[in-house]
């Protein structure tokens, strides 16, 4: 009895069974890896782009909170020019609006009668009133101050005070981010600078012309929000889309690939595997056959007087024999490991893993037997059908550096010899020791 073992019989339906092991197994591997680096490359570009767009979104509010306060600034300063010029503007006393103490004129307050009293405002005064009426209306709040205020309300907040020393150093603006709970602001500070009209009120205090004697802090509480939610959601979105379509092109390339991989390794008449990949797996089985200590049997089949055959009757007729004898050796095989494939020409191999001559002449046999059961009428034929001639060869178990070539011209040689004794029969290369061999 051979020392074929028992497996579960072939299925038919799973042509590429070796070739699914050997070839898809590792294609798919590759392409998967591969379809995992497109996917991390394109959530890492969405990801890159989330965090550009989140960075031009908090520099545009930077951008536009400095620009507000900057106006402001721009605003109050012309204001105060315009008040300056005119060394000051009288306005009516009123609740509102009373003198200002610090204020060392003679002419402070103008009595016009006994209804209406004018009082000076200077340009100081005039920026503390436009301060109040502008955080009652806006929530803006201005703040006129210098490192040596004359009225105490003026004095620096800390912040301030770091802006007035960087303006003594040259710096032009100062600019910060607060926050306050949950709100978010934005402090602007740019230097008061000494004119010529502003001496007559400052001069005592030992500012010169060109000096920084102050500046104004201008105070946004509210800040346009960033919409990062919405930048997040539309990111994850494009993301999610975009994996998506990757994964369905990926799919339809290993679809396409795969298809390309057969016709690489598939003979087109014959629907079976081609010599190349029959090389390749024969290289593989030997391998494993060497380092499992197990033999391996190799059959090549030739269609006895196959070209009488196609010149008797035309090559669409050989074609149709070809596949006859290609699906008549792939139905004879009994086990998942065993593999056929298309040789050349009218040449056709078998690889039997785990099997010994003995148990591969049975094989033979069985395929001899039954290539003329199909009983395909061939009037060249001494036999009168189409027949077929193998030679069988095989590598013991525990062979040393088993030679794939070797084999194959043993088989080769086996096939001669059944050529010259008449075709239609099978011949083994080599002595049939035991079932053990």
């Amino acid at each position: 009895m051979s020392n074929r073992a028992l497996e579960a019989p072939h299925d038919p339906s799973n042509e590429a069974g070796a070739y699914d092991r050997f070839g898809l197994f590792h294609a798919a591997l590759r392409a998967r890896f591969n379809l995992f680096l497109v996917v991390a490359l394109w959530l890492l570009i969405v990801a890159g782009s989330l965090g550009w767009n989140l960075h031009q979104a908090e520099r545009h509010r930077e951008a536009l909170a400095r620009e507000s306060a900057r106006s402001f600034f721009d605003l109050l300063l012309i204001t105060r020019r315009w008040n300056a010029r005119h060394e000051g503007v009288y306005v009516p006393v009123t609740p509102e609006t009373p003198p200002n103490p610090y204020l060392k004129d003679p002419r402070r307050e103008i009595r016009v009668d006994e209804g209406l009293t004018l009082t000076k405002v200077n340009p100081a005064y005039m920026t503390r009133v436009l301060a109040e009426l502008a955080a009652e209306r806006s929530g803006v709040q201005f703040h006129i101050t210098s490192l040596k205020p004359i009225r105490p309300q003026n004095t620096p907040h800390p912040w301030e005070v770091e802006a007035l020393r960087a303006f003594e150093q040259g710096t032009k603006e100062w600019v910060e981010f607060y926050r306050q709970g949950d709100q978010e602001g934005y402090h602007y500070m740019a230097p008061l600078i000494t004119e010529k009209p502003c001496l007559k009120c400052h001069a005592e205090q030992g500012y010169e012309l060109g000096n920084v004697r102050g500046g104004i802090s201008v105070t946004l509480p509210t800040l346009t929000p960033i919409p990062w939610k919405g930048l997040v959601v539309s990111h994850a979105l494009v993301g999610l889309a975009g994996v998506v379509f990757i994964l369905l092109l990926g799919r339809m390339l290993a679809r396409a690939y795969g298809d390309l991989r057969r016709q690489a390794v598939f003979d087109a008449l014959t629907s079976i595997p081609n010599r190349r990949f029959f090389i390749e797996h024969l290289v593989h089985e030997l391998r494993r056959g060497r380092r499992e200590q197990v033999p391996l049997a190799l059959l090549i089949c030739d269609i006895d007087d196959f070209k009488s055959y196609n010149d008797t009757f035309g090559h669409q007729a050989g074609d149709r024999c070809l596949r006859a004898v290609a699906d008549l050796l792939r139905e004879s095989l009994q086990r998942g490991s065993d593999f056929c494939a298309r040789y050349g020409g009218e040449e056709f191999v078998v690889v039997l893993p785990n099997t010994t001559l003995k148990g591969a002449l049975r094989v033979a046999e069985r395929i001899r037997e039954s290539v003329s059961g199909l009983g395909m009428w061939h009037p060249a034929s001494s036999r009168g059908i189409v027949t077929i001639s193998i030679g069988v060869a095989g590598e013991p178990a525990g062979a040393q550096d088993p030679d794939h070539e070797s084999l194959i011209r043993r088989a080769d040689e086996a096939l001669y010899r059944a050529k010259e004794r008449g075709r239609n029969r099978v011949e083994v290369h080599g002595a049939l020791i035991s079932d053990g061999e």
